[in-house]
């Protein structure tokens, strides 16, 4: 599914963001750039938690711009996993489903096929708090399986992880597309995700877009200042 973001405008405590462009369907896009740059502002207008003063939000041709958030085709992850600490995974992964837990026989197989999905089998019945910060993040993608959008909105999954595991959720993000097809937007500060797991990158800066083009051609460049400082001393391609 194809995200649409159409000379969308918000300004917002004196700042002013503005954004156009398409994040084509059915790959990962990474979403860079430095603190306050708009990264986060960019997610809130697609999921439907910001409107904008003026511009439109389509998925797929279709306008979604007024539509509550709850209408819309998006899941989200965030760094911070959101899981409720006092209910088990079971029930964590089934709010994904309905929010009132009437589950049936399908529903019920679908929480268990996404817990065994992403490596959390036998784990119905742990709580949040007995789990390791990737088996965690791990329930998240489960949860986020489970409610089948097309469209995937992942807010920094991975900066709260040590390396090696920030690796071993990056192949997991990639199984999962792969399997899915779903359109993934990916929020990374750090440049090695996004060689590792993007096909496209848009960089922000002060509210607007800076770059909006393939990995290969995003790590080549060497200008301007802002994304050579985000690429650090990574070699030319």
């Amino acid at each position: 599914m194809d995200i649409r973001l159409q000379k969308v405008e918000l300004s917002r405590a004196g700042k002013a963001f503005c954004f156009d462009t398409l994040i084509r369907g059915g790959m990962i896009t990474a979403l860079a750039g430095a603190s306050g740059s708009g990264k986060s502002t960019l997610m809130s207008l697609i999921a439907g938690f910001d409107r904008p003063q003026n511009g439109h939000i389509l998925f797929d041709g279709i306008d979604f711009t007024r539509a509550h958030p709850s209408e819309r085709p998006v899941s989200l992850v965030f760094q911070e996993n959101n899981l409720f600490a006092h209910l088990d995974l079971r029930t964590n992964i089934g709010l994904g489903i309905r929010p009132d837990l009437r589950l049936g026989t399908a529903e019920k197989a679908a929480v268990s096929h996404a817990l065994e999905r992403t490596g959390l089998g036998g784990f119905e019945n742990r709580l949040p708090g007995t789990l390791s910060g990737g088996e965690r993040q791990r329930a998240a993608f489960a949860r986020a399986l489970v409610r089948k959008r097309p469209c995937l909105l992942l807010d920094e999954p991975f900066a709260a992880l040590d390396p090696a595991l920030r690796i071993e959720m990056g192949r997991l993000l990639l199984d999962l597309q792969q399997e899915t097809g779903v359109t993934v937007l990916l929020v990374t500060h750090l440049p090695d995700d996004v060689e590792r797991l993007a096909s496209e990158v848009i960089f922000l800066k002060d509210g607007e877009i800076l770059a909006d083009e393939t990995t290969g051609a995003f790590l080549a460049r060497q200008e301007p200042q802002e994304i050579r400082n985000f690429l650090g001393n990574r070699p030319p391609r």
